[in-house]
């Protein structure tokens, strides 16, 4: 479920973050398990993000986030770890279905002007992002309404079951 707003910190990484970075393959014995396998998410790229991010905190990207292989499991530990959303200017297309269908809230933006660190409010049902130390930073984004229904009800087979049917 996502609300209309979400406040983190921004953790900010480079282009071509792959799912394997994201979900470490030495550890794919761990995806029955993805409580325990989130503690190791993005730990090749970045080691202390699994044990010090936030509930609500922001992955930022560059470009292609979630590229190679079609690893479904890891927008789902992404999701485990307690990351409010993922922020890049573009997604591996098999990565941002995965992630979508599986509840996990991607926000295709320019993410050159946030800086690691920085404290971001998006505002989901606005589709703006703000920072919370810069009063004139305001960053539009699209985002659509299907996207939005998906998300909120944890997924699309959360949203097939509850409303029994595809029509989003």
């Amino acid at each position: 479920m996502i609300r209309d707003e979400i406040k983190g910190k921004a953790w900010k990484f480079g282009s071509n973050v792959s799912t394997d970075s994201i979900a470490p393959g030495r550890l794919i014995s761990l995806r029955a398990n993805p409580k325990e396998y989130a503690k190791h998410v993005l730990e090749d790229a970045r080691p202390e993000f699994a044990r010090e991010v936030k509930e609500d905190d922001f992955i930022v990207a560059d470009r292609n986030f979630g590229c190679g292989s079609s690893r479904e499991i890891a927008p789902l530990i992404i999701k485990e770890a307690g990351v409010g959303a993922v922020l890049s200017k573009s997604f591996g297309r098999i990565f941002y279905r995965n992630a979508i269908n599986n509840g996990m809230l991607l926000i295709e933006c320019d993410t050159d002007r946030i800086a690691d660190g920085d404290e971001l409010l998006v505002d989901v049902a606005g589709r703006v992002i703000h920072k919370k130390n810069d009063p004139d930073f305001a960053m539009e984004f699209r985002l659509s309404d299907k996207e939005i229904k998906i998300v909120s009800e944890g997924g699309l087979l959360n949203y097939i079951e509850k409303y029994n049917s595809l029509d989003i």
